[in-house]
């Protein structure tokens, strides 16, 4: 369970590189705990990698990464192929295929999520593995910096945090942000035959998975949802 470290990092700290480093290094152990080889050769896509912490600690265990993001935000020192990619609006095929693709704490972001999950497979190779991690809406944490006040709706929750605590925020429902559902997702992703689920967990506390077994449960109680999702 990392979730406390999280917590405790982001109030003495913010959000700053440690906080994704530690982030990162989580998922790590939980990908290749899960069986998926990292090692010198696999080959690697962070697709919305923003600053590319998560990619840069798969470059560090030897894999070969490639970085794909609207504006290249990498921080000084990081190494890869960097290209410019809008996952809502370019095809996905442009990107060519992967051992793994990481995309972390991008789905709700995105316009259309739908769009995404049913071309996915285009860049994963045969057996090659997605892991996707997001934040769920109706998680603890699912309107951002405005939460909980996204518990009152993605139409009036931010404008109710605006006009009581009145501090600037980064996100808005339905333009950089959007309502994402745990079940939903996994119904969208069990359409494509070319996909199946082969581990799922609340992100920042994997041992409790048995929560993501509890339709209606698991849409509270992750506070961020990871999925390792093969293509077959």
């Amino acid at each position: 369970m990392i979730l406390h470290k999280l917590l405790f990092r982001a109030f003495k700290h913010g959000d700053d590189p440690v906080f994704y480093e530690l982030q990162a290094q989580d998922a790590i152990r939980w990908i290749a705990a899960s069986g998926v080889k990292l090692a010198s050769g696999t080959r690697v896509l962070d697709l919305g990698c923003g600053h590319g912490i998560l990619g840069a600690e798969f470059a560090r265990r030897g894999c070969e990464v490639v970085f794909a993001d609207e504006s290249n935000l990498l921080l000084p020192g990081i190494q890869g192929t960097f290209r410019a990619f809008n996952i809502d609006r370019d095809d996905l095929s442009q990107l060519g295929q992967y051992d793994l693709v990481i995309c972390s704490n991008v789905l709700e972001h995105l316009a259309k999520p739908e769009q995404f999950l049913g071309s996915a497979h285009n860049i994963l190779r045969e057996g090659g593995v997605l892991y996707l991690s997001w934040t769920n809406w109706l998680s603890p944490w699912g309107g951002h910096e405005f939460s909980p006040f996204h518990y009152l709706g993605p139409r009036r929750g931010h404008r109710l945090w605006d006009r009581i605590i009145g501090r600037k925020r980064k996100h808005t429902p339905f333009e950089n942000l959007f309502p994402t559902y745990i079940g939903k997702t996994f119904g969208v992703i069990r359409r494509n035959p070319r996909l199946r689920i082969v581990r799922a967990a609340p992100r920042y506390y994997t041992e409790l998975a048995f929560l993501l077994r509890i339709p209606g449960l698991r849409e509270f109680a992750a506070w961020n949802c990871a999925l390792l999702i093969q293509r077959i």
